[in-house]
């Protein structure tokens, strides 16, 4: 075989080794990004749960909270932990959410915070994605995610001229903004809030499935 021969095998051989690497990376990158269908719908759940040391009249959460709970309780000293909000929401596959909303207060029953003196709160999703990771497992992916609320503080007391007391409250602001990949269905802790002098917390949790109609 003459040496023009050799080198027309050699570049055949080359050419077909870069064709088949290509079609791997390509293969492998639509199993790190693969989207989903736009049409697919996903019922969202942000749980708002309350970490306090004080003594809760109902302490009972959602039996899908209860992989959450423990590992709240191994890593945060608080006693005890009370559901102050579920908020349940569908959301097209890459679409956006925007809640507002007005609540009880966050504050632990203490007498610090009354019904007359509400939350104000906030959550936004920037987009929602259904994807599928590098093993083939669906994903979802909550990017600019969003959530501030509004809440009263009681700072101190005036006293009117018949004797009575009456608090001073005032508004604090509390948030957090980040982006987040969860597994399908899986609860996950997003953050954490300080909420007030009281010392208690704020517990974000959030989970996301495809919607079964």
């Amino acid at each position: 075989m003459n040496m023009r021969k050799v080198l027309g095998v050699m570049l055949s051989a080359f050419l077909v080794a870069v064709v088949l690497a290509s079609g791997a990376a390509a293969v492998k990158a639509q199993q790190t990004s693969q989207a989903f269908d736009s049409e697919v719908n996903l019922d969202t759940q942000l749980y708002l749960i309350v970490a306090t040391n004080s003594d809760v009249d109902d302490s009972r959460l959602p039996a899908a909270l209860d992989s959450v709970i423990k590992q709240l309780r191994s890593a945060l000293p608080f006693k005890n932990y009370r559901l102050a909000a579920t908020l349940v929401n569908r959301v097209r596959n890459e679409g956006r959410l925007d809640l507002r909303w007005i609540g009880g207060p966050f504050a632990a029953p203490s007498g610090t915070a009354t019904a007359a003196t509400p939350s104000f709160s906030e959550f936004k999703v920037g987009a929602v994605k259904l994807l599928r990771n590098a093993e083939g497992n669906p994903v979802v992916q909550m990017q600019r995610f969003s959530f501030g609320a509004r809440i009263p503080i009681v700072t101190g007391t005036n006293v009117a001229q018949t004797g009575t007391g009456f608090p001073v409250i005032n508004y604090e602001n509390t948030g957090l903004n980040t982006d987040i990949s969860l597994r399908e269905g899986e609860p996950v802790v997003v953050g954490t809030l300080n909420a007030g002098p009281s010392g208690d917390a704020i517990i974000l949790v959030v989970s996301a499935r495809r919607t079964q109609r």
